[in-house]
């Protein structure tokens, strides 16, 4: 038996556990400890905060960061802070994993006045507008959940550029046809391009 202690993953809005959601392949096995932060507690996390204040989590706790289809629902004067949070938590060698909605593929689709047809479906057979892309799926949101709503959204070059000027060192991403998403890989510390997409390579999906 190892003694040694997995690394720590922490998942940030994770959501609830039998949501269907899922973590990266790459994290789903015994090297990894998942480790759920969401700002809703009936969503059970293990720790409760936002990306905004994740002081339950101490400095340097975590290996990686997992943040999926959260740093949308930010105002743009958030994601400064939300960014020096990740950096605050995320160990030296540290890296975040972010996965967002593709705003240029959502326009490609409102250009060609398709707003309220279905651009992909989940795997739990939920069907995605263009709508819901860029203003929050109808299903998810309301008055009595005003965080569910997007504030603000991405293309890849803003995604890069944006965790670029806000402390992560070296950043590398893809966007994906499929999911009409964006997915990107940030190193806090500088690293080489070789390893860098090695790393990318390992952690974002194909």
């Amino acid at each position: 038996m190892s003694n040694i202690d997995p690394k720590i993953l922490l998942n940030v809005g994770a959501g609830h556990p039998k949501s269907g959601a899922r973590i990266p392949d790459a994290f789903q096995s015994a090297e990894w400890k998942e480790v759920r932060l969401d700002i809703d507690p009936a969503n059970e996390p293990d720790v409760i905060g936002t990306m905004l204040d994740m002081s339950a989590m101490p400095r340097e706790s975590a290996d990686a960061i997992y943040s999926s289809h959260t740093i949308e629902h930010l105002y743009p004067n958030e994601i400064p802070l939300a960014m020096k949070e990740f950096l605050r938590v995320l160990k030296p060698q540290g890296f975040a994993v972010i996965t967002c909605p593709d705003l240029q593929a959502a326009a490609e689709m409102i250009a060609q006045d398709k707003l309220m047809e279905v651009a992909y479906t989940t795997g739990s057979g939920m069907v995605v507008t263009p709508f819901d892309i860029v203003y929050s799926h109808r299903e998810y949101t309301g008055r009595d959940k005003p965080f569910m709503a997007h504030h603000c959204g991405f293309t890849l070059k803003v995604l890069n550029g944006t965790l670029r000027s806000n402390g992560f060192a070296s950043v590398a991403g893809k966007r994906r046809a499929r999911g009409l998403d964006l997915w990107v890989v940030a190193m806090k510390e500088q690293t080489g391009e070789d390893a860098l997409r090695e790393l990318a390579t390992k952690v974002l999906p194909s």
